[in-house]
């Protein structure tokens, strides 16, 4: 028989800790100037080159010798060590016309006059302006959006309101938490980073939706218990599963961040955070506010049921009343109304003893 743990009674120590660390993801985007946005989301020139026959050949020398053209010129690496490849991307201010052309030429010029005597070949070059930068950023948010959409909509039909509430505050918790690490990292974001983003709703909410389905099994197979308990019961049986997906799916995308490069490395290194964040969510996000959601939508019920049960009554006894001073008592005791608050009576110490329990 698998073991119940009681992961439920951490759940407010979680959320706080979920609340710290997005905060502290806020305000470290914010100390960092926002985030480090890649050619894709701002206007720009993405120039790719080698340079051999040159020696002392590295990031900051290259960094340095393009200092003079402009200081915030981002350097990248490109392959492995020796094959002297670098992305250089620049970032279009507006100020320069024909500028795709004219900053590839300064670049290159740029690179000859620091490394003297090597051969500067230009491998690929790629620009992108202020009005496709802007559509494209605009289509990414609506993207997001657009899929949290879908996925309330699937869960609210597929299980119910509230199981796709959660699921939707899982996911938006996962991705709160990933831009923060980026944004205080200052890790590229790209077409990649969105594509990972994407990626890791789709993951997290897969494991959300196994945790849920045990949850709603276990609602017949345990009616008799708390809701707590059901959750509980529930996470504790889905745990192994979860834990050996996250494991193996972890150490794919180590091996493609450890042996890549570029935004194929950027790309891994979100989904290495997306894929712990999105293991977590599943059991100490989605799972508590599935838990007080459920523990809001009953009492709220209980509420409407009683104050409907003590109309039934004041009315029941009206109508005893007035039998009561036209036919004498034992109209009384037949008075309509009397059975249903009788029943009403049971029902509501019913949900009280069931309060109780949880």
């Amino acid at each position: 028989m698998t073991r119940v743990y009681d992961f439920m009674k951490s759940r407010t120590l979680m959320l706080i800790i979920s609340a710290l660390v997005i905060a502290g993801g806020i305000v470290g985007t914010v100390v960092q100037g926002g985030f480090n946005l890649g050619i894709d989301f701002q206007a720009g020139l993405n120039l790719t080159v080698e340079i051999s026959g040159a020696t002392g050949v590295n990031d900051e020398t290259v960094r340095s010798a393009l200092a003079g053209i402009d200081s915030g010129i981002q350097v990248q690496r490109l392959g492995a060590d020796g094959m002297n490849r670098y992305v250089i991307r620049i970032r279009d201010t507006g100020t320069i016309d024909d500028f795709e052309t004219i900053m590839a030429g300064r670049l290159q010029e740029s690179l000859r006059d620091a490394f003297t005597g090597s051969t500067v070949r230009e491998l690929e070059t790629s620009y992108v302006g202020p009005r496709f930068s802007r559509d494209l950023s605009q289509q990414a948010l609506f993207l997001t959006v657009f899929a949290m959409m879908l996925i309330l909509m699937y869960l609210w039909f597929r299980f119910r309101l509230g199981y796709a509430l959660s699921s939707i505050s899982a996911l938006v918790h996962d991705v709160l938490v990933i831009l923060g690490v980026i944004g205080t990292l200052q890790l590229e974001v790209s077409t990649a980073t969105i594509a990972a983003v994407l990626t890791i709703i789709g993951y997290s909410l897969n494991d959300t939706i196994v945790i849920f389905d045990r949850i709603r099994e276990n609602e017949t197979l345990l009616r008799d218990s708390s809701f707590r308990t059901i959750i509980n019961t529930s996470v504790s049986q889905s745990l192994s599963r979860t834990l050996i997906t996250s494991v193996t799916t972890l150490l794919a995308v180590l091996a493609i961040y450890i042996f890549s490069t570029g935004q194929v490395q950027s790309f891994a290194l979100t989904l290495i955070i997306g894929v712990i964040v999105g293991t977590y969510s599943s059991v100490f996000v989605a799972s508590p506010v599935l838990l007080r959601w459920t523990s809001w939508t009953k009492a709220r019920r209980r509420k409407r049921e009683a104050e409907k049960y003590h109309r039934g009554s004041v009315t029941g006894k009206g109508e005893a009343a007035t039998a009561a001073g036209e036919g004498g008592g034992a109209a009384a005791v037949a008075a309509p109304g009397s059975a249903e608050i009788e029943r009403a009576k049971r029902e509501i110490a019913r949900q009280r003893s069931q309060k109780k329990r949880k």
